[in-house]
């Protein structure tokens, strides 16, 4: 194993000077090597000698997803070509991909990175790791296999194969550990307990990201599964997945603080709010070479956790992510973010971890249909578990949905992101 732990700040104060001193070195640098952020720098008035400490971060102009689509494809890198030995992008849904540049440097740091999240995991050199997911220009298949590597296990780079294919490497090759979106975790561990082959795997381990999810779909993971399920967080813009993972403890996500500075703000406003309350991640990169970050919003909801972790860790932790600004949508005059609906089922026995949303217009009034999958074996009267949720719903959301109860599984299971909410509003 070649994690090594041993310069890392033990202390928040050393982990804060840390941060500082990179902050100013990414300042310096992105500015004396990337137009782009020159230009963006000077039209805010700011220099890189006004950045000092870590207080000056509010000077800096934020940097947004927009601003990447327009540097598209090479605007952002901030060493000479010659020095860049790898390419990666987005999935680019909407707009131009966003393309993320790595030098030598970059590619060992984030292979650092992604191995501290396998071993925060509990992954040694005798496990065997599946990797079920994308390969190519997306960052995610060749993320996990880096940090694999690093640590010394061994890796299986099925990719996004089938439920066949997925099922005949578990069993025949005896993984140990998978890595997945917590989507297609859901629907593998259905189809296992579906075929009846608990006894035939061996796993022991998921890593599960790219997507938001429950407490409810985490623990119907687990309990199908037979696992321990660790989150981890991370995006093309900042190196790829790895950028941070929650530990045996679960109460929050430890991210990596000797190479990453997180904020959180008002999403409105800009400005960060106090410790402990949500809003809206922002991210800067304190030693990436080929495409350094300043001030990146990310657009995910979370909150800083200041309190010190019982696993003794001494990176520094967020929330798990709830949602995303651009996730959340209004009804009727409202703002609902999916993360709501996830924490509601959690708090609600007789429901399973699945759920749509419809939204509709008619007439010029706006309507929601909530559809949610009941447990396997509820057997309770449907119309009072709708009316209990409907409840909850507008006491905590403070909206009134029509709400349906549907059998477990009714609702569609995917290899990728799920989509839950479907808005069919002409707005």
């Amino acid at each position: 194993m070649v994690i090594n732990f041993n310069n890392v700040p033990g202390t928040r104060e050393e982990m804060l000077a840390l941060q500082e001193k990179g902050l100013v070195w990414t300042v310096k640098h992105a500015y004396e090597n990337c137009d782009f952020y020159r230009k963006k720098l000077d039209d805010a008035g700011v220099s890189p000698g006004d950045i000092k400490s870590l207080d000056d971060i509010s000077k800096l102009p934020f940097t947004e997803k927009q601003d990447l689509r327009e540097a598209y494809p090479f605007g952002l890198m901030s060493v000479p070509e010659r020095d860049i030995i790898r390419i990666h992008a987005s999935s680019g849904t909407t707009g131009k991909k966003t393309v993320a540049y790595y030098t030598r440097q970059d590619l060992d740091d984030w292979m650092e990175m992604m191995a501290r999240c396998w071993h925060f995991a509990g992954i040694t050199p005798e496990d065997r790791v599946q990797i079920t997911v994308g390969y190519g220009l997306w960052t995610a298949g060749v993320g996990f296999q880096l940090g694999i590597e690093r640590l010394g296990a061994m890796a299986i780079p099925v990719g996004p194969g089938g439920n066949e294919l997925q099922m005949e490497m578990l069993i025949d090759l005896g993984a140990t550990a998978i890595c997945c979106t917590s989507s297609y975790a859901l629907l593998l561990a259905e189809e296992v307990n579906k075929q009846g082959v608990q006894d035939k795997i061996k796993l022991r381990v998921g890593v599960i990201g790219s997507e938001r999810w429950g407490k409810k779909m985490r623990a119907r993971i687990e309990e199908l599964l037979n696992i321990e399920t660790f989150d981890i967080i991370g995006m093309t813009e900042t190196y790829g997945p790895g950028t941070g993972i929650d530990c045996h403890v679960h109460e929050g996500i430890h991210y990596w603080s000797d190479y990453l500075i997180f904020e959180i703000i008002d999403p409105v406003t800009g400005i960060e709010v106090p410790p402990g309350e949500e809003g809206e991640m922002v991210v800067t990169t304190m030693r990436k070479e080929g495409m350094p970050l300043i001030r990146y919003r990310t657009r995910d909801i979370t909150r800083q956790i200041i309190e010190e972790c019982p696993c003794g860790s001494p990176f520094f932790r967020i929330d798990r992510i709830l949602g995303r600004t651009d996730d959340m949508f209004k009804f009727r005059g409202v703002l609902v973010y999916p993360g709501q609906i996830d924490q509601m089922i959690s708090e609600m026995e007789g429901l399973n971890c699945e759920y749509q949303v419809i939204l509709k217009r008619d007439q010029g009034r706006d309507s929601m249909l909530l559809r949610v999958e009941c447990t396997q074996d509820f057997c309770g009267d449907r119309s009072e578990l709708a009316e209990e949720f409907l409840r909850m719903t507008k006491a905590k959301v403070g909206v009134s949905p029509q709400v349906e109860i549907v059998d477990c599984q009714c609702l569609p299971r995917t290899e990728r992101k799920a989509k839950r909410v479907f808005d069919e509003r002409d707005i």
